[in-house]
């Protein structure tokens, strides 16, 4: 491997010769200069990995030195070394782009210290993280073969979610594909275990041996910050929101926000017209359907005519729980830009407000948009990519502006949660059934239908899911793992078609066991 070139600039070089001769025996090849002038010419000669430089030289100071530096070559890193201690000159220095900062005098194991963060920090870490996910794998595949609980179903895809994120940082270590074999593995196993328990927890919800579901987490999680009279309480629902992606948007306010995470598990079928309606209505589908028959209409592949009366269920939610709010309950579904740039500049407008939900469909139409546009799956092909998108989105969103605009309040409180998530449905399972069953791809109902039980849960009686009925004859079935439904007929060209698409309304990790995140400003 080649040596890495270093440059050594001071006025006192020959004062530097054992720290030289040092990084000499590490095996670094290092230059010097005396002066600013020398260095700049140096530059302009040879491709240094890093530069040492004095900022107290006489004739060209350091801090004009490293200005003609950058304007050379403004990715090179530069450690500044001073006498100094002044905060001002710190500042002066790191705006100046400077990558570390040493004060005299240094010791050889601070300097190689510095060479290793910068030039083999991302090598080290890479290792580390490696040996590191080497040994949790072993973990989680021993975890996977035993009888897990709900919480510790939680935990498995909490480590999963958290090594996904790490190895996008360490591409290079090339454990891509062993961590994606065993999320794979994961949702085989975490499939089986849904099906054989679902019946029980919606029918035993709040037991502890029951995890948090769907109809809970309104009440549960921001309920109890309304009685703060006080308080004005945000609640954000993100749709589509996958527990990966809140982890890259969560960076962006960990320095704005005390933030507190929980997590849940989403009813099924995992899609927005049951599992919104239900988180607003603190209700199973069935329920809604029998109770309030006026507010379950339309087609489930029409999300539109599905979820017309989110704030009607909410604030009939708010009647049963005999919750008076101060003032009436504001309701925002954000279905595009516009929309999202007026309530963030309108957003003081909420702030004696008691109680304001927010819905946030842009993720769930990134979900969809990579489904039919090439340039979209051009830009995220994978799931990392899928990352790094969510993270560019939320960079630039209203959203975040509207994040931070509520971070200068006091005496607020924010929620944010999801419906569901969505899963890169990757194997087509074969399916029949009449003309008029639904056209969903991760679940359908219908008359007649009928799947491979390796690839669904078939279900004969609705109300036993607490499922709409919507006629005697009707069954469902909802895909697991990444399996997405596909007619005979064009069998080829449709399983072509949807393959690598995200995709939601089926049992998976990604779908179902979700984030609440409970923010107050700092």
């Amino acid at each position: 491997m080649d040596k890495k070139k270093l440059l050594w600039v001071d006025d006192e070089i020959d004062l530097l010769r054992s720290h030289i001769i040092f990084l000499s025996e590490k095996g670094y090849e290092v230059d010097t200069a005396m002066n600013g002038a020398d260095a700049v010419s140096a530059v302009k000669e040879t491709d240094y990995d890093l530069i040492f430089l004095d900022e107290m030289m006489a004739g060209m100071g350091g801090l004009e030195t490293l200005a003609q530096i950058k304007e050379i070559n403004q990715n090179i890193p530069v450690v500044m070394i001073t006498k100094s201690e002044e905060e001002t000159l710190m500042n002066e220095a790191i705006g100046g782009k400077i990558t570390d900062y040493l004060t005299k005098p240094v010791n050889p194991s601070q300097v190689l210290l510095v060479c290793k963060k910068i030039l083999e920090g991302k090598k080290i870490s890479g290792q580390y993280a490696a040996k590191d996910y080497l040994q949790d794998f072993n973990q989680i595949s021993m975890a996977l073969t035993g009888n897990m609980d709900f919480a510790e179903w939680t935990d498995i895809y909490r480590k999963v979610v958290n090594w996904e994120v790490e190895l996008d940082l360490h591409s290079e270590i090339g454990l891509r594909q062993t961590l994606n074999d065993q999320k794979k593995e994961a949702n085989k196993e975490f499939s089986k275990f849904v099906e054989k328990n679902y019946k029980h927890w919606i029918n035993s919800m709040g037991d502890l041996d029951t995890p948090v579901l769907t109809p809970e987490i309104t009440e549960k999680y921001v309920f109890n910050h309304l009685k703060n009279d006080g308080l004005s309480v945000f609640y954000f629902v993100l749709d589509c929101l996958r527990l990966d992606q809140w982890l890259v948007m969560e960076k962006h306010l960990q320095d704005l926000f005390k933030i507190e995470k929980d997590y849940y598990y989403a009813i099924l079928p995992t899609a927005t017209p049951y599992a919104r309606n239900s988180l607003f209505s603190g209700l199973f589908p069935s329920d809604i359907e029998k109770h309030y028959p006026d507010l379950w209409t339309g087609k489930d592949d029409d999300e539109n005519s599905m979820n017309k009366y989110e704030k009607e269920l909410l604030q009939l939610l708010l009647n049963r729980k005999k919750i008076n709010l101060r003032n009436e309950l504001k309701y925002i579904k954000i279905i595009d830009p516009e929309v999202g740039r007026n309530f963030e500049q309108n957003i003081m407008s909420y702030k004696n407000n008691h109680f304001t939900a927010v819905v946030v469909n842009f993720l769930d139409m990134i979900a969809h948009g990579r489904s039919d546009s090439d340039i979209l799956k051009e830009i995220a092909p994978d799931e990392p990519a899928y990352r790094s998108l969510t993270n560019s989105w939320f960079t630039h969103s209203s959203l975040l502006g509207t994040f931070k605009a509520l971070s200068k309040m006091d005496k607020i409180k924010i929620v944010i949660t999801t419906d569901h998530g969505s899963i890169r449905s990757l194997r087509g399972a074969k399916v029949l059934g009449d003309r008029e069953a639904s056209t969903n791809l991760r679940f359908k109902y219908g008359r007649n239908l009928k799947v491979d039980d390796k690839h669904a849960i078939y279900i004969k009686n609705a109300e036993e899911y607490k499922l709409p009925k919507r006629g005697v004859t009707v069954n469902y079935i909802i895909a697991k793992e990444d399996y997405y439904f596909v007619y005979p007929t064009d069998y080829h060209k449709y399983l072509t078609y949807y393959k690598d698409t995200f995709q939601h309304g089926g049992i998976s990790l990604e779908e179902m066991i979700l984030p609440v995140i409970t923010m107050e400003p700092k």
